[in-house]
């Protein structure tokens, strides 16, 4: 689709005009990664940060007063005066606020996952058609400098294997770990493979909370292309990698430290090259992308199609292993 602007806002009015306005911007959740959105808003030139949002409006206060913006307990008390928002909440409440941000003609960047249903992923997808507004997925991973330095070598993958640990922390607890940590994979392996996914095998196991803590799945697609991931948040340490396997090359990436090692086949032999891309912060590089779709309305990297791909993927996985435990 291609948006070309929503009356509801004077500054896509003044961008039509070719007069530079920042983007009046809000962050709905300020725990531990709404903060960092406050921050990295802070930095934008494009975005003007004007109110954070959160049901304790004492950390609200103290951390606007850092920012220098305002602080809210409820966000109906404000959404009017901003252009755009983050939402970082937890995931049950993704639907509702989105809903009646996109109802008042809001753009979104929605923290992943998108929501807690397909439906109401549909739902949100569909009423952003109609305003005319930008619904922005937060697969922050798709804005790793390794993932885009491998972008152009990526040629009909035919086997994929993740890893996504790490230690417990007792964030996220409230959703399993297929949505918490296994769905940046997902949505990385579906982007690579380009097809959609024909079978789902999976298992996995509750160890410190009542939600999956552990969990291996085996994904076949559609095009032949076969993947693993794995993901815990029992792991003694913390890693994050892809391995892609095609003809004539293998590619590791190693997430965490940005870094991509690239063997390709020269004879009978693999020749090997190591890839280190510029550090950036993969967050701020996805918030300035999304400042970027809301000022030139064009498409996100991961717009709320691929959000809701991605979940239902991990809800499908998600399924298989509650049923194999038997809850």
């Amino acid at each position: 689709m291609t948006y070309i602007g929503n009356p509801v806002a004077s500054y896509r009015e003044l961008q039509v005009k070719g007069d530079f306005v920042s983007v009046k911007v809000g962050v709905i959740g300020v725990g531990y990664l709404g903060q960092h959105h406050a921050r990295i808003y802070s930095e934008i030139e494009d975005a003007e940060l004007i109110a954070l949002i959160d049901i304790d409006e004492e950390k609200a206060k103290v951390l606007a007063a850092k920012y220098n913006c305002k602080a809210y307990s409820d966000y109906k008390d404000i959404i009017n005066e901003l252009d755009a928002v983050s939402i970082v909440t937890p995931t049950i409440l993704h639907h509702k606020i989105a809903l009646d941000c996109i109802k008042a003609g809001k753009d979104l960047l929605i923290e992943k996952p998108i929501t807690v249903s397909v439906a109401e992923a549909d739902e949100l997808i569909n009423e952003a058609e109609k305003k005319k507004c930008i619904l922005q997925v937060g697969h922050v991973e798709r804005y790793n400098p390794a993932v885009i330095a491998v972008s152009g070598l990526i040629k009909n993958p035919r086997f994929l294997e993740s890893e996504r640990v790490s230690p417990f922390t007792g964030r996220s607890t409230d959703i399993d770990i297929t949505l918490d940590l296994m769905i940046h994979d997902i949505d990385i392996m579906l982007g690579f493979a380009a097809s959609p996914v024909k079978e789902i095998r999976a298992r996995g196991a509750s160890v410190l909370t009542d939600k999956i803590d552990v969990a291996k799945v085996w994904l076949e697609f559609e095009n032949g292309c076969a993947a693993i991931a794995t993901a815990s948040r029992l792991s003694p340490e913390k890693q994050r990698r892809l391995k892609i396997f095609q003809e004539d090359s293998f590619i590791h990436i190693d997430y965490q430290n940005h870094e991509v090692r690239v063997y390709s086949k020269k004879g009978d032999s693999l020749s090997s090259d190591i890839i280190r891309p510029e550090k950036k912060e993969p967050l701020k590089e996805e918030l300035i992308d999304f400042i970027g779709c809301v000022k030139e309305r064009r498409n996100p990297m991961v717009s709320g199609i691929e959000g809701r791909n991605a979940l239902k993927v991990a809800l499908d996985i998600t399924e298989k292993i509650r049923k194999d435990l038997g809850k």
